[in-house]
């Protein structure tokens, strides 16, 4: 007797349910094609840079930058806007300079890493030792290089998907401790880039006690080849930094309360600050600004479930993903997917999503909101997340990776380059109108990222 109620109930759903999708998905059409025409994104990346410029963590200008978080994202309608503060190291550039003393005397353009130990007053002079690959400098035993400048030159290679960049990471981060194990006296590395301009990348380092400094790429092309010409070379170096262990910093938050599901939160956001020597446009100030602007226009339509950005406070430097996660810990159950935007703002040519994600109707909709902007989907999984969201994922919370064109990004990050007019505003409405249209589609859906990756519906 209670077969044809529940069979009666199964049809209502099941032709119900198609329905349903098709409103998702124009709806999530209609949010796509408005962010392609919406200047909110190209408006909060050009007042960041305007307004603040370059935001190293531990600086006063980062403390702006807070302030600017808070004031843009209440002047967005936002609410629950507040600030998440905690503590984290602070590595703080000071004048710098590097020349080659002998036997063909020329100034070199450096920026020291972050975590570089200064030099003696008045500077620090030594023969070089120059290898074509991070390799061949780890084949070298302890105290091989002991009174030495240890040089690694290896290029790295350009990539759409960025992998040329994590290929030759160690040679930046881990470079400075393999030398001095080694008994160098100093470390430079060619920059992790792949331009080819005198203008050097900086970026993290492993504290080594020893200087550390990047190279212009022509300027580790033009230590490659005096070296090559059999003679000793001589540089000397006169940097001056300082280091802050317990650095105030924050997060900088943003709600779109969910109008029947509040609980349940998506999480997206980019990092506020950035290195010093440029404005900080591509990295990571477009992230702020695409999840902002994303965010905003997902949430026009007060959503079912919470939508919340965070500007994280101290990426470059580390702490936020982790400070972050441990103020969290208690709703990541409740934390239905977390995504990241740092990787520029060129094109998002492709996605992976969550384990069994994109059959369902909820991430149909999103993909066919998305077709005419020409993105793949990919059959893996997602691997990065991204360094803000690493630490709730380690809890467990579920997280996508969108992919941007990197062929352009290295020539850019981390140098005096970048800055606002590298910025294609068509290329960061694109970016918006994809991160827009999933937030929307997960906001305005029940789906559950868990269940699917454990094979439930």
């Amino acid at each position: 007797m209670r077969i044809l109620p529940l069979l009666a109930a199964s049809a209502i759903a099941a032709s119900a349910f198609p329905a349903m999708a098709q409103d998702l998905t124009a709806k999530a059409s209609a949010v796509a094609e408005k962010a392609l025409k919406d200047p909110t994104g190209w408006d909060v990346i050009e007042s960041l840079t305007t307004e603040v410029g370059a935001r190293p963590v531990g600086s006063p200008a980062m403390e702006r930058a807070r302030d600017w978080g808070v004031a843009k994202l209440k002047a967005l309608g936002f609410e629950n806007v507040h600030l998440e503060p905690f503590t984290t190291g602070a590595w703080s550039r000071g004048a710098e300079s590097a020349e080659v003393v002998g036997p063909w005397p020329q100034k070199l353009a450096i920026l020291g890493l972050g975590g570089s130990s200064p030099t003696p007053a008045g500077g620090l002079t030594a023969p070089i030792v120059v290898f074509p690959t991070y390799r061949a400098m780890l084949a070298l035993p302890p105290g091989a290089l002991t009174g030495k400048i240890a040089v690694v030159t290896e290029k790295m290679t350009r990539t759409q998907d960025g992998s040329g960049y994590g290929g030759i990471n160690a040679n930046r981060t881990l470079g400075p401790t393999e030398a001095a194990k080694r008994g160098a006296v100093a470390y430079l590395v060619r920059s992790l880039s792949t331009d080819d301009t005198r203008l050097p990348h900086t970026g993290a380092a492993n504290p080594a006690g020893i200087p550390a400094a990047a190279l212009s790429t022509v300027d580790a092309e033009l230590l490659e080849h005096m070296a090559a010409r059999g003679k000793p070379v001589t540089v000397k170096l006169d940097m001056t930094s300082s280091f802050n262990p317990a650095a105030q910093a924050w997060n900088v938050v943003g709600e779109i309360r969910g109008r029947e599901a509040p609980d349940e939160v998506i999480v997206v956001g980019g990092h506020l600050d950035s290195w010093d020597p440029g404005t900080g446009a591509i990295d990571d100030g477009a992230g702020v600004a695409i999840m902002t602007a994303a965010a905003k226009l997902a949430g026009g339509e007060r959503p079912r479930r919470t939508i919340r950005v965070v500007m994280f406070g101290s990426e470059e430097q580390g702490g936020s993903g982790t400070a972050y996660a441990n103020a969290h810990k208690v709703e990541t159950g409740k934390i239905v997917v977390a995504g990241e935007s740092d990787d520029g703002a060129d094109l998002i040519w492709s996605l992976n999503l969550p384990k069994g994600a994109a059959a369902h109707p909820a991430m149909t909709a999103f993909l066919t909101a998305i077709g005419p902007l020409k993105v793949i989907v990919g059959r893996g999984l997602p691997s990065q997340g991204g360094a803000d969201i690493s630490g709730l994922m380690l809890l467990g919370v579920p997280f996508v990776d969108f992919h941007q064109d990197s062929n352009r990004y290295f020539d850019l990050h981390h140098s005096a380059d970048d800055t606002l007019d590298k910025i294609d505003p068509a290329h960061l409405a694109q970016n918006v109108a994809v991160w827009a249209s999933f937030i929307y589609t997960v906001a305005n859906s029940d789906i559950d990222f868990r269940k699917l990756a454990a094979g439930g519906q």
